[in-house]
């Protein structure tokens, strides 16, 4: 057989294989109060398995999205873990924290030839043969394990009953666990060069950057610019929502703020009347706000952080904190390299007089008349829905073509 009807039958087993694969999709948990990035960025891989190749199963530790949003997977059952029908299993899936190792290996995927897992935790640890083809997204390391190990042990009520070497002990086991773990997937893909750095760091391995989709195309930038500043977050310790309302108290400047969380009832007390807390909006009253606002302000650190690109995609500018996935992002106007545009400005420094003397040199130097809205709706297109599409698409093919030389 010559060559070139080699590769051609090949091709056509390859083609044959495809029609017929068992595909499975994994995220560690989809529970209906708290629907954000990670589980949007599952929902897109699996409309792209759904298109590519065959319709995936799904599973996960815990569901209960489907109690009150059926149609996230066109009412699909989502395959769970015994974890599901514990006490309070759906509710408080992170009480059983020293499970979920041994849960996510219990998932039978035998069957299945490629697997796709969406992990910001455990789902990349999926037990798999070498025969199946595992591909993992990213999203973060254990953040519980490795250097947010400290910030959970502050918030544990298990570590104020005496417990804290116990919770110390189980975050080192968990940290073992997530090293082994992160080294079962075929390929990596990491959501930011942030997380491909903690992966490196943390597991020593390398991975691909494919940003995660935003809607991009649901924001507009063409109304006039007004005078007050806007943050859109959960209103958890970790977002340092504190750090700005003492900045804004400071400055006097008008700061709206959307979003829930624990830390509410305490920032309220916190904050004087220039600052409004809005609760949580529907998406067309925080379009409008992203839209008119002067400019929108994220101080925490985020693995990627999808909200300055909803806000980019508004014309907004971005200030920031200049760490984790926001420095993919922003193009600082201080800093920016002569091949890129600004599109926001950074404080370097994680503490109220940092914010403050940004947000001062942004006021009183009319820093925002510099910037141009269109300009930055362009920049945010670049993280569109269509683009993270077509890498992820790519990638998938390229996996698969590797893959089927040491399987054919």
């Amino acid at each position: 057989m010559g060559k070139d009807n080699y590769y051609s039958e090949r091709k056509k087993i390859f083609r044959n294989y495809r029609d017929d694969l068992k595909v499975a999709l994994v995220h560690d948990w989809f529970l209906h109060y708290s629907i954000g990035g990670a589980e949007k960025v599952t929902k897109e891989i699996d409309n792209i398995l759904t298109k590519n190749y065959n319709t995936p199963d799904i599973f996960s530790i815990v569901e209960s999205i489907n109690d009150k949003n059926k149609d996230f997977f066109d009412g699909r059952d989502i395959n769970t873990t015994f974890i599901q029908n514990l006490p309070f299993g759906k509710k408080y899936v992170q009480n059983y924290l020293p499970l979920i190792p041994f849960a996510i290996e219990q998932i039978d995927l035998r069957k299945y030839r490629l697997i796709i897992s969406s992990s910001h935790l455990a789902s990349k640890g999926v037990l798999t043969s070498p025969d199946q083809l595992h591909i993992s997204y990213i999203h973060t390391p254990m953040r519980y394990a490795w250097d947010q190990m400290n910030i959970y042990l502050e918030r544990s009520k298990i570590s104020k009953f005496g417990l804290r070497f116990f919770v110390r002990y189980l975050l080192y086991k968990l940290r073992e666990w997530d090293f082994v773990s992160g080294g079962r997937s075929d390929y990596l893909i990491a959501n930011s060069t942030f997380t491909a750095r903690r992966i490196k760091k943390y597991w020593g391995l390398s991975s691909t950057v494919i940003h995660p989709p935003v809607e991009v195309e649901r924001f507009t930038f063409n109304k006039t610019r007004e005078e007050f500043y806007l943050s859109v977050c959960r209103l958890v310790p970790n977002k340092r929502i504190d750090l700005l309302i003492s900045s804004f108290n400071k400055l006097g400047l008008q700061l709206y703020i959307i979003g829930q969380g624990p830390e509410l009832k305490k920032l309220k007390k916190e904050a004087n009347s220039n600052i409004k807390f809005l609760g949580k909006q529907p998406n067309n009253v925080v379009e409008d706000l992203m839209s008119r606002c002067r400019a929108f302000i994220y101080p925490g650190v985020e693995d990627f952080g999808i909200t300055p690109i909803e806000a980019m995609a508004s014309g907004a500018p971005i200030i920031a904190f200049a760490r984790g996935g926001i420095l993919d992002s922003v193009n600082c106007i201080r800093q920016c390299p002569k091949n890129k545009l600004p599109t926001g400005l950074f404080f370097h420094s994680q503490t109220q007089k940092s914010i403050y003397e940004t947000v001062r040199w942004f006021e009183d130097n009319e820093v925002w008349k510099l910037f141009n809205s269109q300009i930055l709706n362009a920049h945010a297109k670049n993280f569109s829905t269509e683009n993270f599409i077509k890498k992820f698409e790519a990638f998938i093919e390229n996996a698969f073509e590797e893959f089927s030389k040491n399987n054919f």
